[in-house]
């Protein structure tokens, strides 16, 4: 029993590393060393309870009596210690991401929870001989008499080539309709069979659909926000950097596609690794034969296009980028470069939330940082859409719009959170 709990010991203690060490660039351990330190970090008071019950189990049979059961006792204590600073470090997240928002001279308006239906498998295009759906989180109860309600696009990731509308960004919507939102989960073609621009089209294929059924799910097309994940951050940032932009409208060129705000999280801005952030194997294996069925040096103009980071302007709506420091698929370092870029050309607010100790896909779970993080999106999106009604609920010009969110955010509002 003893060499058993030993066993059992320098598992859990492996899964409490990895939510410190993750490995970034070892292809043997990369895969096990995301999951692992995801589900630690995120979970961790469930890990520290299995092995404190596991811990109990063992010493009832005699096991902490022999010399491999002492042994795997002080791996486990040492574990214990670990997930212990993992989880004070989520409550100190919370405790940070909510002081820095205090700072922005906004608190999310108070409103009546409504309770929330779901619109299933609803078809809004169709591309590449596949139905394209949605699913609608609205509020159960119809608007009032001349209310319009804000919209929100989330987009899923998956590397662009797995993943479901279904899946993904559970928390934020189900958050947003309870305080009067209407949101659309959006599914778009994937990769190998799609390729990009295809997945970008379909994104805004489903803006065009939204403001089109404006009238039918009461929402004002005016306002109409976009977020997502990983695959769905980079398309999230395109989305909103590339509105109107006929290249991606094809058969739509007249449909508005700008939104209102963005909120990217953990998100792709650089399809080239002009920093060196990724593995090198990234681009020659993956995008290259995958994602873009090209080379960078045989159409450097698409993987321009395909980056975030490229297609700043000054004309960009606000933003609140999202990304934790210990992310191992989509690294941080472009994150901080997509900011500081965007910051230096955009005339509305750019926030930039990162968050220490926190993995790829951290809001997954209804853990105590996702829940920090979901609120701090619902007040940065509140606080831009009252920008937007004292603004007269119009689109106006740049300046108008710059100026209704600088007093409603406050001037700090583009500091670094970190």
């Amino acid at each position: 029993m003893g060499w058993i709990y030993l066993a059992v010991s320098i598992n859990g203690a492996a899964y409490t590393l990895s939510a410190y060490r993750p490995a970034r660039r070892s292809r043997l351990l990369h895969g096990w060393s995301f999951f692992a330190s995801w589900v630690t970090i995120e979970l961790a008071p469930f890990h520290l309870i299995w092995q404190v019950v596991a811990t109990a189990l063992f010493a009832s049979r005699g096991a902490l009596r022999t010399r491999p059961g002492k042994l795997g006792l002080a791996v486990t204590l040492a574990s214990w210690a670990g997930l212990a600073y993992s989880i004070r470090q989520s409550y100190s997240a919370r405790h940070e991401i909510r002081e820095a928002l205090r700072e922005l001279g906004h608190e999310a308006t108070e409103r009546e929870l409504l309770p929330v239906r779901i619109r299933r498998n609803i078809v809004f295009g169709r591309a590449g001989g596949r139905a394209l759906r949605l699913d609608v989180h609205e509020p159960a109860t119809p608007p009032a008499a001349g209310e319009r309600r804000p919209a929100l696009v989330q987009i899923h990731g998956g590397g662009w080539v797995i993943g479901f509308k279904d899946r993904q960004g559970q928390l934020l919507m189900r958050r947003l309709a309870e305080r009067g939102w209407v949101c659309f989960n959006v599914d778009y073609r994937l990769s190998p069979l799609a390729t990009f621009p295809d997945h970008l089209i379909d994104v805004k294929r489903a803006l065009a659909w939204v403001r089109a059924h404006a009238d039918e799910y009461g929402i004002d097309p005016g306002f109409v926000a976009v977020t997502g994940g990983s695959a769905g951050g980079h398309l999230t940032a395109l989305t909103a950097l590339t509105a109107n932009d006929p290249r991606y409208q094809p058969g739509f060129e007249d449909a508005d596609t700008s939104v209102a705000a963005a909120v990217p999280f953990y998100g792709v801005y650089d399809f080239t690794n002009r920093n060196g952030a990724w593995p090198p194997e990234v681009i020659p294996e993956f995008l290259a034969p995958v994602v873009m069925k090209c080379d960078p040096d045989e159409n450097p103009e698409l993987w321009s296009a395909a980056s975030p980071l490229d297609q700043v302007h000054p004309g960009a709506p606000p933003f609140f980028v999202i990304h934790g420091d210990l992310d191992i698929l989509t690294p941080v370092e472009d994150a901080r470069d997509f900011v500081q870029r965007l910051r230096a050309v955009s005339k509305e607010p750019v926030y930039f939330l990162e968050l220490h100790g926190a993995q790829h896909g951290f809001e997954t779970f209804a853990s105590i940082r996702a829940n920090a993080v979901v609120e701090a999106a619902e007040r940065f999106l509140d606080a831009v859409r009252s920008a937007y009604e004292r603004a007269g609920q119009e689109v106006p010009s740049a300046a108008q719009v710059d100026a209704a969110i600088a007093e409603e955010l406050g001037a700090d509002a583009t500091d670094v959170v970190r």
